[in-house]
């Protein structure tokens, strides 16, 4: 049916005319939206749903179907510019307009969908995707702005592309952070730095936590009080941060933490010391063997026992230190096969620090500092039965001990 059949059937002016054939266009439109919507997208829904592919779901589930069926509507009106020749032009400028962007969004469902498949494989998972996806996403767009600018000012789409050239200067300083974040996700790719599920640490940011997604623009660290920090993948990669990935894969967690002896109560160890010390199991051998060494040793040298300082003797806090270590090489707890270190740092004015460098078995938080409150729960308790005090400044009781209420 033309215009003119129209007009002259409902003895219509032409201006009437077209609003007539406009409002049915608009009409059918609607009509073939809600049949595209109600019933054809719910049959496709149906049919995905008994398939034991993943990729028609994940189509489904990105609006990729929905966003395709815009487009039929869109060109009714398209098809039918004739019947308004007033408004013809414009008419199919906005119609094609429309198509292009639809067409952009149907792409894009597509490329989310290939990010959430690639996720799905176990393989890949920690290698993510999405920001190389993203960035095909953006070129796209800025072909279909393009394109639809070329439709709107009636221009050859090919005639703005190639102009863009004139402006690469405009673009790189509009695009600069997508550019910077491009060149820093190829950083993280290719050199290995960070992948999903790893533990960051990014003091500047104060982010401390799983990284729980990487895209182009983003990286998304979910911290241990479960609050997500957002920080830009370019700023991340120029400034410092921690990646505790490889504790986690070596399957032990240091424990590095001292203790310090008061230095008024280290001395010699005399033979009622002894006595008492050889009843602790741990060191029951070590102390046997060290004083048959120890005498050995004066013996050849014909040292003067008579005075205690002559000669080597044990000390408390050298049977205190052989005691911890037999502790900690007896804890089910602490990895054997990794740095294992007991030893005294240089004494400062709180005292001779006495430090535990070792790495617990299990990495996961809560039971790592499980395993080293009890491990100092043990030494802190053991201390004063090697004749030692822990250093600790003058509290209210001590105070109180110096100076009575009744003085």
């Amino acid at each position: 049916m033309t215009l003119e059949s129209i007009q002259n059937l409902l003895n219509l002016s032409p201006i009437q005319s077209e609003l007539v054939a406009l409002a049915a266009t608009l009409v059918l439109a609607f009509i073939t939206f809600l049949i595209l919507k109600y019933i054809v997208l719910h049959l496709i829904a149906k049919l995905i749903l008994k398939t034991k592919t993943i990729w028609d779901d994940k189509l489904l589930d990105r609006k990729f179907f929905r966003n395709l069926s815009m487009i039929l509507p869109i060109l009714l009106f398209y098809f039918l510019a004739d019947l308004y020749p007033t408004v013809k032009n414009l008419i199919q400028k906005i119609s094609l307009s429309l198509v292009v962007f639809f067409a952009f969004l149907a792409s894009s469902s597509v490329l989310k969908a290939i990010n959430d498949i690639y996720v799905l494989s176990r393989k890949f998972k920690n290698r993510p995707i999405k920001g190389y996806l993203q960035i095909v996403s953006i070129i796209i767009a800025i072909f279909s702005f393009t394109i639809i600018l070329g439709i709107l000012i009636g221009k050859s789409p090919w005639i703005l592309i190639s102009s863009l050239g004139a402006m690469t200067a405009v673009l790189i300083l509009v695009f600069k952070d997508t550019i910077l974040s491009i060149v820093a996700s190829l950083q993280i790719t290719f050199n290995d730095l960070i992948e999903i599920g790893d533990w960051l640490s990014v003091p500047q940011y104060n982010a401390d936590g799983t990284v729980i997604d990487i895209a182009l623009h983003v990286i998304q660290i979910q911290n241990w009080d479960k609050t997500i920090t957002t920080i830009p993948t370019h700023k991340l990669i120029n400034d410092h941060f921690k990646n505790w990935k490889g504790m986690q894969q070596s399957g032990g967690r240091r424990i590095k933490r001292a203790i310090n002896i008061d230095l008024s109560s280290i001395r010699f160890c005399n033979q009622a010391m002894l006595k008492k010390y050889e009843k602790i199991e741990l060191i029951k051998d070590y102390l046997k063997r060290k004083k048959e060494e120890i005498a050995s040793w004066n013996k050849q040298k014909k040292i003067d026992e008579s005075e205690i300082i002559n000669g080597r003797h044990l000390t408390n806090i050298g049977t205190f230190r052989a005691y911890v270590e037999a502790y900690l090489r007896s804890n089910n707890n602490i990895k054997q096969d990794m740095t294992f270190l007991v030893r005294q740092l240089e004494p400062t004015d709180k005292g001779l620090p006495i430090e535990i460098y070792v790495f617990s078995n299990d990495t996961r938080w809560s039971y790592y500092e499980t395993i080293q409150a009890d491990i100092f729960d043990h030494i802190l308790a053991a201390v004063p039965e090697f004749d030692l005090r822990i250093y600790q400044s003058p509290g209210s009781f001590d105070l109180e001990k110096m100076y009575p209420k009744d003085h």
